[in-house]
C-alpha cells in the first residue's frame, strides 16, 4: 500500500490517492468525517477552524461504501478557497495586483518558507507556504481514519492523545492493559485530549497565559496501539526496521521535532536490567513481557505488547510578535510575515500522529499478510497469530 495527497493550503481541495489498499472494507464514512472535526478541535486552534468544516469525498476505488481494491481516490474541500479564489486559482492567469498584495517575501523562522524557496527558486513564499501548511495533513488525516477501519477487522486499535502542552506536562497511561476503547471515551471528553478531564484548567491557563503575550506554545503527544502480533518489521535490514518506519511516518508531521519509543530518552539514564522487559510464556499467552519500557518493539520489530510512540511538537512558527528575518528581494532586516495561525496545535498534531501510525501499520501489515481481499488478510493474520501460539 502507498498513498499520497495533493493540494495547497488555500486551493480549491485536498486530494489523497491510495494505492494496494485490498477489496472488500466496509467504510464507514462518518468515522472519517469524525476524525476530521477531531483534528481541527482543541482549545487554542485558529480562526480558519472556525471557515473549515472537512468532510470526506470518496470520488474512486469504492462502490455502495465497499473497496474494490482499485485505487481509491479521497477529496476535501477548502472553504476557505472561495475567498481566495483569484489568488490561488489553478488555471487562471494571476492577478498581479492582488497577487502583490498577498505576496510573502519575509520568511518565518522555523518554517519551510526560506530554505523552500531557495531549493524551487521563488520569489514569493506563498508558493511554498501553500503546500507546506499543515492543513495538508488533513488528508492524512481521512487516509489514517480509512487504515484505521482496516486494522479494526483484524483486532487491532490505534490511539493517539496529548501529554503535554507548553509547560504543562500529564501522566502517560499505563502501557501493559491497556484498553483503547476506555481510553478513547476519557480524551474525547474534553477538547484537549487529555486522559483526565482534571488536568484540563491548569492546561487552559497555560494556553491563556501564551495567547495574552501573543506567544505560540508545542507540547507532547502519545500514540498507543494494541492487538499487534509479534514479528511485524524486520532486522534483516535497515530500511524494514519497523521503528525507523514509525519515526520517518511521524517526524514527517508539520514542526514534531522528535519521537521515541516506550520510556523513550530516559532509556539513557537506566542501568541495563532496569530497561529491558524480562520474558515469560504461559499456554495460553505464548510468550510475553512483564513490562513494556521498549514500547512493543525490539530488533526493529512489534513483541506482541501495545505500541507506544511518543513525540513533542515544536511551538507553531507564526508569531504575532513576529521575529527578525530578512526580506529575500531587498535583503532588508524585516519583521516576519503572519498568516492566521493557531496558539497550539498539539491536539491537532496526536490526531495526525495517530493517522500515521495507522498508514504505517497498514502498509506493513499489507506487506507481510499480502491479500487482495480482507477476508483473505483476516484468514492468513488468524493463522499467524495461532502459529505465534504454538511456537
Amino acid at each position: 500500500m502507498r498513498y499520497m495527497t495533493a493540494g495547497e493550503s488555500h486551493g480549491p481541495q485536498l486530494t489523497g490517492i491510495i494505492e494496494g489498499f485490498p477489496a472488500g472494507l466496509s467504510i464507514d464514512i462518518d468515522l472519517i468525517n469524525q476524525r476530521l472535526a477531531q483534528r481541527q478541535g482543541g482549545y487554542g486552534r485558529g480562526q480558519r477552524m472556525q471557515i473549515e468544516t472537512d468532510q470526506v469525498e470518496i470520488m474512486g476505488g469504492v462502490r455502495h461504501l465497499v473497496t474494490l481494491g482499485a485505487p481509491i481516490c479521497l477529496v476535501i474541500q477548502n472553504r476557505d478557497h472561495a475567498n481566495w479564489g483569484a489568488i490561488m486559482a489553478p488555471t487562471e492567469p494571476g492577478d498581479a495586483v492582488q497577487d502583490r498584495k498577498r505576496a510573502v517575501t519575509t520568511p518565518r523562522p522555523g518554517h519551510a518558507d526560506l530554505v523552500g524557496g531557495l531549493k524551487y527558486q521563488q520569489t514569493d513564499l506563498r508558493n511554498v507556504l501553500e503546500r507546506s501548511s499543515a492543513r495538508e495533513t488533513a488528508m492524512r488525516v481521512a487516509i489514517g481514519a480509512l487504515c484505521e477501519q482496516l486494522l479494526a477487522q483484524l483486532d487491532i486499535s490505534v490511539l493517539g492523545y496529548v501529554t503535554g502542552i507548553g509547560s504543562f506536562t500529564t501522566q502517560p497511561a499505563q502501557s501493559l492493559a491497556l484498553d483503547l476503547v476506555e481510553l478513547r471515551a476519557k480524551i474525547e471528553h474534553n477538547d484537549l485530549r487529555l486522559l483526565n478531564d482534571s488536568d484540563c484548567q491548569s492546561t487552559i491557563a497555560v494556553i491563556e497565559a501564551a495567547k495574552a503575550a501573543r506567544h505560540t506554545l508545542g507540547g507532547t503527544v502519545q500514540v498507543l496501539a494494541t492487538g499487534l502480533p509479534a514479528g511485524l518489521g524486520d532486522y534483516t535490514t535497515a530500511g524494514s526496521k519497523l521503528d525507523g518506519r514509525l519515526a520517518q511516518s511521524i517526524s514527517s508531521i508539520n514542526a514534531i521535532k522528535g519521537v521515541s519509543f516506550g520510556d523513550g530518552f530516559a532509556l539513557g539514564q537506566l542501568a541495563g536490567n532496569q530497561a529491558q522487559d524480562p520474558i515469560e510464556w504461559t499456554a495460553a499467552t505464548g510468550y510475553t513481557r512483564t513490562s513494556n519500557h521498549l514500547g512493543g518493539l525490539e530488533g526493529g520489530m512489534t513483541n506482541g505488547l501495545p505500541l507506544v510512540i511518543n513525540a513533542v511538537m515544536k511551538p507553531i512558527p507564526t508569531q504575532m510578535k513576529p521575529l527578525a528575518t530578512v526580506e529575500i528581494n531587498q535583503h532588508q532586516k524585516a519583521a516576519a510575515s503572519t498568516e492566521r495561525s493557531d496558539v497550539v496545535a498539539v491536539t491537532a498534531a496526536s490526531v495526525v500522529a495517530e493517522a500515521m501510525t495507522a498508514i504505517t501499520l497498514c502498509e506493513v501489515i499489507l506487506e507481510a499478510f499480502c491479500g487482495q481481499t480482507v477476508s483473505r488478510i483476516q484468514s492468513r493474520m488468524k493463522a499467524y497469530r495461532q502459529e505465534l501460539l504454538e511456537r
